[in-house]
């Protein structure tokens, strides 16, 4: 969102909401402890997963320009649902009474639509599922969508216990066409071991694909990410444009994920880690 230095017709817009007599009669009753909010705004991708499958129709003004995009799980909900850029004039226009957002807006977001009494949920980053089942329980709560959410949690669970039992043997390499992959302490990392695999890659955090590793030792599976999508190809710099890794993609077994699967924190993670546990599988979403 453009509010580092803040657009003249956002100011004056805020402004006219806060003045006494008009922000009362335009703007709904915000009570979002008690009262389901009936004009949800989503700035971004990853929130726009949440509202859409959390929130009523009737009750979405407009999720964000990604919605109806190829890496959007919810992408078919969102069909039809107005849009609204992630910018301040843009989104105080609708007067909403509650925004969703991960990241859309930018850093200085959430103090901005605080300061016009505009409350936030916000959908945060998780190191490994059971981060993903708290960002599930705050959103769904923050909608006032309990129910809604505490099933999604469910369900996620039940979907975990069939894959417990799994032994963790077969070596996993996580690739995707930027180049990178990631090891211990990252959510990837976790999908791979509850899927009964071992990451490949050991060394924490995301780094590049381990090349030199990859010429004289090779995964016994690799989980190829984002390779779906028309906007993920390999740049000038890429290490998937290395031919070690190139013949790594195509000598190995791959299970496909899909954009979609992985591009956010979310219930919908489970259909990437069924998938790694058995690539026959068919996935169940709820």
């Amino acid at each position: 969102m453009r509010t580092a230095s803040f657009p003249a017709t956002a100011v004056v817009v805020l402004v006219i909401l806060l003045l006494p007599g008009c922000g009362a009669e335009t703007q709904p009753s915000l009570n979002p402890e008690h009262t389901k909010p009936m004009r949800v705004v989503s700035l971004d991708l990853c929130a726009d997963q949440y509202v859409l499958k959390l929130v009523d129709r009737e009750r979405i003004l407009a999720v964000s320009p990604k919605a109806t995009a190829d890496f959007s799980y919810m992408r078919e909900a969102a069909a039809g649902v107005p849009v609204v850029r992630p910018v301040a004039e843009d989104v105080l226009a609708l007067k909403p009474d509650l925004v969703v957002r991960a990241y859309g807006g930018g850093p200085g977001a959430t103090a901005f639509f605080e300061r016009a009494g505009i409350p936030i949920v916000k959908v945060g980053w998780a190191s490994d599922i059971a981060a993903v089942f708290d960002i599930v329980r705050r959103v769904s709560t923050g909608l006032q969508e309990q129910e809604r959410g505490t099933a999604l949690i469910e369900h996620m669970a039940r979907r975990l216990d069939r894959l417990a039992a799994r032994a963790g043997s077969a070596s996993t390499l996580y690739m995707t066409p930027s180049g990178v992959t990631t090891g211990p302490g990252s959510l990837v990392h976790d999908m791979i071991v509850r899927a009964g695999l071992t990451n490949f890659q050991t060394q924490p955090g995301w780094n590049p694909i381990p090349l030199e590793r990859l010429a004289y030792d090779t995964p016994d599976r690799v989980a190829a990410a984002f390779f779906d999508t028309r906007t993920s190809h390999p740049d000038a710099w890429s290490a998937m444009r290395h031919p070690v890794a190139r013949a790594t993609l195509r000598g190995q077994p791959t299970v496909p994920l899909k954009g979609a699967w992985t591009a956010c924190a979310g219930w919908f993670l489970m259909d990437a880690v069924e998938a790694l546990a058995d690539p026959d599988v068919q996935v169940q979403s709820p």
